[in-house]
């Protein structure tokens, strides 16, 4: 039986907890962890501070976002495209390696959590309405593809090249000859073990058990003195607690703007790894929720000394790919994140960096779903075609801009490139609707059809009966007029009639346009009548417009319109 969507209220994922959950999620809990450790101290590297860093934040946030986040399945925790953008904000702030430096970072994330928060509870969670579902699954396969990239020089053993994707890509093959074999063959190992425990024994942590074989061959064989890089040192303890020293109001001021965009970026991608997972499970994701979430978990890791956190596409997919059930898997991460600080930190000071690539890879592959951009690009019609040209495959478009701007711009332009794109469509397709050309059905009196689809359709006499299969308001107005003055000038017709029953929705400038149509057509003979305006169509009309012809059905409207003379 699959869990129904989560309540309000905080903690609310674990309101319906079922104790035969209990497994999976410490199962899921123990191999986020394996992979949330090293990758923190990455992450953390990558933002120009101390890698203990990204262990504080991981510890708050995980806690915070479990008390209030929607979703089951999210893993926050410091990431690497905010991570990045974390860095680029700072440099231009304070020199790397300074205690200024440190303090930014932190200041950072606190910022970027008070605006998340405050946007969670000015309910501006409508803002991800604008981030459709082909723009989200185009960013998310760039960015599991940009991942990728980044782990593979790991796993060769050669250094990393900077840039996007497609630099990254050929700086690896550029340095493919002075891979290393020894990392090369842990990073292989990695992979295959990791692959045949997914195929014979799913419910094996596979995460897990090839951290403690990397960390073993380490041990066992030297292989850090035969070249296979592993994380390094690790501080112990605890962090200190509370506002960031020599950082003033206008300091945190100053990064409102940058936040912003740092929180965008941890927005789009967490949003779209929740979906991702609960639709796998059945459930639904509140966005408000969500940014309330991330907020406090940004509030959390500042407040804890941390970085700027985020939902994260590749850990979510690990913990979702070990059978987590909820957020009882989060809370395990973060009980066994502070124990690792405690007393833990040697145990992944020898593990190998190959192992932890492998783990990534396996874990974000399964999200380049590329089969879901061959479905947007069937989605298309030769009528479709027809109408709105190179705009018919929006959708694929709009995925597809996002995917490569992400893989070419970097993760946050990636973003707007795809939503802008997406919406220059949208605006594109609704300047230019649909307008049908109707005729009674042969075999059902009363009803009428496009005679386009329904060619055995008869027309009235005499009288052009039109559907506009759209709103009507300013961005189309002038589009629909013309094609109904073009349908009127052919042939010999006495009368239009506008069917409404398909119109939601007419504005003011869509209002004085039929009544402009009507004044074009009288002067020419014809007689304009809408059939079936209901609603605030009706209303908008009569409070903007003049007299028209209005009637009940089309019946009703080809009947009149053909028994009352042609206006003067």
């Amino acid at each position: 039986m699959r869990p129904g969507p989560p309540a309000p209220g905080l903690m609310a994922t674990l309101r319906d907890y079922r104790p035969s959950w209990l497994r999976a999620d410490l199962v899921a809990g123990l191999t986020v962890w394996a992979v949330l450790v090293p990758e923190s101290l990455a992450y953390a590297t990558i933002a120009g501070v101390s890698p203990v860093v990204g262990l504080y934040a991981a510890v708050a946030s995980l806690l915070l976002y479990a008390l209030i986040g929607s979703s089951r399945h999210l893993v926050v925790g410091p990431m690497s495209a905010t991570a990045a953008l974390s860095a680029a904000i700072v440099a231009g702030l304070a020199g790397a390696g300074t205690a200024r430096y440190a303090a930014f970072t932190v200041t950072l994330a606190l910022v970027a959590g008070v605006v998340g928060v405050l946007a969670g509870l000015l309910r501006l969670g409508f803002i991800a309405s604008l981030i459709s579902e082909p723009v989200l699954k185009g960013f998310i396969i760039g960015l599991a593809l940009t991942i990728i990239a980044g782990q593979l020089p790991k796993l060769f053993g050669v250094e990393k090249a900077s840039g996007n994707f497609f630099e990254q890509v050929g700086g690896l093959v550029a340095h493919l000859g002075g891979a290393s074999l020894a990392t090369l063959g842990v990073g292989l190992a990695a992979l295959a073990v990791l692959a045949m425990l997914r195929k014979v024994v799913p419910l094996v942590p596979g995460s897990l058990v090839v951290v403690v074989l990397g960390v073993l061959a380490v041990i066992l064989f030297g292989l850090d003195d035969r070249g296979v890089a592993i994380v390094g040192p690790i501080e112990r303890g605890l962090p200190s607690f509370g506002l960031p020293a020599g950082i003033g109001l206008g300091d945190y001021l100053g990064l409102v703007g940058p936040a912003l965009g740092v929180l965008l970026v941890g927005f789009a991608e967490g949003l779209g790894a929740a979906k991702t997972y609960a639709a796998k499970a059945g459930y639904d994701i509140d966005a408000n929720r969500e940014l309330l979430g991330l907020g406090a978990a940004n509030v959390g890791a500042g407040l804890s000394s941390g970085m700027v956190v985020n939902g994260s596409l590749s850990k979510t997919a690990v913990n979702g790919g070990a059978g987590a059930r909820s957020q009882v898997s989060g809370l395990t991460v973060a009980a066994l994140t502070l124990l690792t600080l405690l007393f833990l930190t040697g145990l992944f000071e020898r593990l190998p960096e190959a192992v932890l690539a492998a783990i990534v890879i396996v874990a974000v592959i399964e999200l380049v779903d590329l089969a879901a951009l061959r479905t947007l690009y069937g989605i298309w019609t030769h009528r479709l075609g027809s109408i709105y040209g190179p705009a018919a495959r929006a959708d694929f478009a709009a995925a597809v801009a996002a995917l490569l701007g992400v893989l070419v711009f970097d993760t946050l332009p990636g973003l707007f490139i795809g939503i802008t794109v997406s919406l220059l469509l949208l605006l594109y397709r609704v300047s230019r609707p649909y307008v049908a050309v109707l005729g009674r059905a042969p075999a059902t009196p009363g009803t009428w059809v496009d005679l386009a689809r329904n060619p055995e359709g008869a027309g009235a006499p005499g009288v052009i009966v039109a559907r506009v299969e759209s709103g009507l308001f300013f961005a189309n107005a002038d589009h629909v007029r013309e094609r109904l003055r073009a349908l009127a000038g052919e042939g010999t017709v006495r009368a239009v009639v506008l069917d409404a029953r398909t119109v939601p929705f007419v504005d003011v400038t869509a209002a004085a346009m039929l009544q402009r149509l009507r004044t074009d057509l009288e002067r020419d003979g014809i007689r304009l009548a809408i059939a079936g305006d209901v609603g605030q169509v009706r209303d908008v009309l009569a409070l903007a417009g003049g007299p028209i012809l209005a009637c009940s059905t089309l019946d009703e409207a080809v009947a009149t319109v053909l028994q009352r003379p042609a206006p003067d």
